[in-house]
């Protein structure tokens, strides 16, 4: 069975090691396709394509139907355009393929607007963070009014975004040049962000948000069409070098049950939690592999393999193994030579 991977997150180098060692009858090519031929998971992949760049959406999408085709894939996992693809599954069947996408694209378009997804989420077992949007100076003061009384911190960050590009915890003690200097990474300063959110105008749309200021959970999960197959749990320990300790807390693997279940969500995708008050708080879905991916394995069950194992052949097909809570995991950097 031959199984595409296109552009996508580094994750997939992880991704396609432990589908490989899992699969000891060698039931799986493993193609890989990116722009750049050096990318580290042209190692690892049976296979390995350039991709064009400079493409729009449709195109893109007529690109890889055709790539299916002459190349014989069966599974398509994609990465770049993965919420245009989710779309698109009735003209992959048409040349023999079936597409593994997260959610439908309606959900996927949801998940990537934080402010819509706030709103239209109900998680008692984990609430979102109170919120307020914003797309000028006078939309901020106003948030602002509206929540600092109520918290006594707050942050920014984009509706839409990854890797924490944008946010920030906004300190009115110290300048943004103050925050520089004494090495304060991920804030910025009241009086420096208001004069430049006044000089910008509009601009997209922004969260001010009440600051949660307890542990991250960061939960790595296995979906099969809304219910949750796998889950690990890693709670980010506050010492540098002291890794990820493996935390399944039963609310917050009840709480991703539900968000499973409420998105139909489906394939590898993780969760992201914090704690306020001795509580955990959702942060978001990643309809993705998470780029810690490789410390949830540690802990026992190999999700890349169960999901792509289960879309393939069903997943009472699958054995999945027990998770050793309270395992203490981490994550180190190997040198390697490039193709």
């Amino acid at each position: 069975m031959r199984v595409w991977f296109n552009r996508t997150f580094s994750s997939v180098y992880t991704a396609i090691g432990l589908i490989r060692e899992a699969d000891s009858s060698q039931r799986f090519t493993i193609i890989h396709s990116n722009a750049n031929r050096h990318t580290p998971a042209a190692r690892l992949a049976h296979e390995f394509h350039g991709e064009p760049t400079g493409l729009e959406a449709a195109a893109y999408v007529d690109w890889c139907v055709g790539f299916c085709r002459e190349h014989g894939i069966d599974i398509f996992v994609p990465g770049r355009e993965a919420t245009v693809l989710a779309g698109q599954h009735a003209r992959f069947e048409t040349v023999g393929t079936r597409v593994l996408s997260a959610a439908s694209p309606a959900k996927l378009q949801l998940i990537h607007d934080k402010a819509g997804f706030y709103a239209e989420t109900d998680l008692p077992q984990a609430p979102v963070a109170e919120f307020r949007r914003f797309g000028n100076i006078e939309e901020f003061d106003a948030a602002w009014a509206e929540l600092r009384p109520r918290h006594a911190k707050l942050c920014i960050k984009p509706s839409r975004g990854i890797y924490g590009i944008g946010f920030a915890v906004v300190d009115e003690e110290r300048s943004s040049a103050a925050l520089l200097l004494a090495g304060v990474e991920y804030h910025i300063g009241y009086q420096d962000l208001r004069r430049g959110l006044a000089e910008l105008g509009e601009f997209r749309t922004m969260l001010l948000m009440e600051y949660l200021e307890g542990h991250e959970y960061s939960v790595d999960c296995v979906g099969d069409r809304g219910r949750l197959v796998a889950a690990v749990a890693r709670r980010k320990l506050p010492q540098a070098g002291s890794g990820q300790l493996i935390d399944m807390r039963p609310e917050i693997v009840e709480a991703t049950t539900k968000l499973a279940a409420d998105h139909g969500l489906n394939g590898v995708f993780n969760v992201q939690f914090r704690e306020a008050g001795g509580k955990p708080r959702l942060l978001e879905i990643n309809p993705r592999m998470s780029g810690g991916i490789a410390m949830a394995c540690a802990a026992g069950p190999n999700l890349p393999w169960i999901a792509l194992k289960g879309f393939a052949d069903g997943f009472d097909t699958v054995e999945v193994a027990p998770v050793r809570n309270g395992m203490r995991v981490a994550e180190v950097s190997e040198a390697v030579e490039l193709a």
